[in-house]
């Protein structure tokens, strides 16, 4: 089956996050200058303003905890309908912590989502090409 959903654009701010994401793997953006990670990326650093950045590879055992959550019971684009109810959330990352990642949480009941859970990263490889980041428990 042919995927539905719209399929992130790679442009010159994320091109090497989404080449990461594609090898599933994680790759953030820092500012040498002044150590700040970017997640979105941009051409400059949003705290100092420096276009000295770099990509770091974060790997593919990534793992985080919830920050904040909403459930979401309709679609927000063409291609989720099927995904209903969606629980859409910022992860915070268990190794870089002072950054959130907007994320959907997949495998998980809505009544069991919750502030401070654990999740890990994995992907949907959703064309030959393309891979999605997405969030699933962490069952202990």
């Amino acid at each position: 089956m042919t995927y539905q959903k719209p399929i992130p654009l790679k442009d010159q701010d994320n091109k090497a996050y989404w080449n990461a994401a594609d090898e599933h793997r994680l790759a953030l953006q820092k500012c040498n200058d002044c150590n700040t990670y970017a997640h979105p990326p941009g051409p400059s650093c949003a705290r100092c303003g420096s276009e000295n950045v770099v990509w770091e590879n974060l790997g593919n055992d990534v793992k985080a905890q919830i920050y904040s959550y909403i459930i979401s019971y309709r679609p927000f684009l063409p291609g989720f309908q099927d995904d209903l109810p969606t629980i859409i959330a910022q992860a915070q990352l268990e190794k870089v912590p002072e950054v959130k990642i907007m994320c959907n949480v997949l495998n998980c009941d809505i009544n069991d989502i919750q502030i401070g859970m654990p999740v890990q990263m994995i992907w949907e490889d959703i064309t030959d090409e393309r891979a999605l980041p997405q969030w699933t428990p962490i069952n202990d």
